[in-house]
């Protein structure tokens, strides 16, 4: 049986425009997530929002998972604070597991996002979940929390997206997506 590591955000302490965090709604998509995964035979374990980055990682290492899946919004810093639309699926450069599953989440996504010319897939060295997991990682940023179109989009859309993770998890094992 294929098995995820699932990891949302830890990050209470970035808010959402309009109410709420990212640690928050991330764990939401995440507990979404779980019925599609059980259903498609994916099984899963996941990070607490008691716990420290490292920790999560150390336990995604000993957890012997095919895939981490690293679950968070973003935030596009002062200057543009607001402004920015988009998601992003970052993958670690040497990865070509990580990039397979960054592409399928791109092609996937697709679907649900309403802006679809502004998913895009990024190569990074500088994230831990991407660089520091055993199994193969893909860290996914959503849509901006702190724009109130994206927010907003977010908050309507947390089945939506949960399911379109787990359709795009079962098509990276090749297994058939059931629906719970």
């Amino acid at each position: 049986m294929p098995k995820v590591f699932l990891s949302p955000s830890l990050q209470e302490f970035n808010p959402y425009v309009g109410g709420g965090n990212e640690e928050y709604y991330m764990n939401l998509i995440a507990d979404a997530m779980e019925p599609y995964l059980r259903a498609s035979g994916i099984d899963f374990e996941r990070n607490t929002p008691t716990q420290t980055l490292s920790q999560a990682i150390a336990q995604s290492n000993s957890s012997n998972s095919d895939l981490h899946f690293a679950i968070h919004s973003n935030a596009a810093g002062e200057a543009n604070a607001g402004k920015v639309r988009g998601v992003e699926f970052y993958y670690y450069p040497t990865s070509a597991n990580g990039e397979r599953f960054a592409d399928i989440l791109e092609d996937n996504y697709e679907e649900i996002y309403p802006l679809d010319d502004r998913i895009q897939t990024i190569s990074t060295t500088n994230l831990a979940e991407t660089r520091r997991t055993k199994a193969p990682a893909v860290l996914a940023e959503v849509a901006y929390h702190d724009n109130v179109e994206d927010a907003q989009w977010i908050r309507d859309n947390i089945d939506n997206i949960a399911r379109n993770f787990a359709i795009s998890i079962a098509q990276y094992f090749g297994v058939p997506f059931v629906e719970p």
